[in-house]
């Protein structure tokens, strides 16, 4: 598996993919058939995510994932570095935040309990799902259990989301840390910038240090 990092203090996520189904399958998310002979590569696995439903969403992913390779080798890129300084925190020190790709669907995770539905997405780089619910509490666990937040927004339906949108969130590591179950972000959407709320209700004391640890493995690891 490739290296999972441990949640950052500060996390600014671009949205990869945005299915505006009433419910979004786990089958949608991983197909299964033509991937099973790939469960023991998770990089090749990887890439037929979201493949029937959002041809687009492993290279919009991939791109994310370029700019956290970069952000670690010490390096911001220009459009990063933009963001940041149009959020005031153009000074923020690479070491201080972390970049990650988000899906949002309505309510993700309906079907079968396969992990991969999880699992390929943070390979990719994800750091969180964003839904106004979750299909299943299998699916919200296999999120949580790959270090990625499982956020809801009740009134996410009204922010017109698209893909390549931002999110930023200031302060993440603390407030889940803390065991807030409100977060504040701010939303980088068309040049301009809002404030939202997104909600982490009933994540449990394991929950959260599973995912600021990165990932179950690393927790286990520790």
């Amino acid at each position: 598996w490739p290296k999972m990092e441990p949640l950052a203090e500060n996390l600014l996520v671009e949205l990869a993919a945005v299915l505006r189904d009433d419910v979004t399958t786990t089958d949608e998310l991983i197909p299964s058939g033509e991937t099973s002979s790939y469960r023991s590569n998770p990089m090749k696995l990887a890439s037929f995510a979201l493949s029937r439903r959002d041809p687009d969403y492993v290279p919009r992913a991939l791109d994310t994932q370029a700019l956290e390779t970069a952000r670690q080798a010490g390096s911001l890129p220009a459009q990063v570095q933009e963001a940041l300084e149009k959020l005031g925190q153009g000074s923020l020190a690479p070491a201080a935040f972390q970049i990650g790709s988000v899906i949002f669907a309505n309510k993700p995770g309906d079907g079968s309990a396969r992990e991969q539905a999880a699992s390929c997405q943070r390979v990719l780089g994800g750091a969180a799902n964003l839904a106004a619910e979750y299909a299943t509490k299998r699916y919200r666990s296999n999120v949580v259990n790959w270090g990625m937040l499982p956020f809801i927004a009740e009134d996410v339906k009204d922010w017109n989301l698209q893909p390549g949108d931002r999110i930023y969130l200031p302060g993440i590591r603390a407030a889940v840390d803390g065991g807030a179950e409100e977060v504040s972000a701010v939303l980088l959407q068309n040049g301009t910038e809002r404030p939202v709320t997104l909600r982490l209700p009933g994540m449990t004391r394991e929950e959260r240090d599973i995912v600021l640890a990165g990932c179950l493995i690393n927790y286990y690891a520790k």
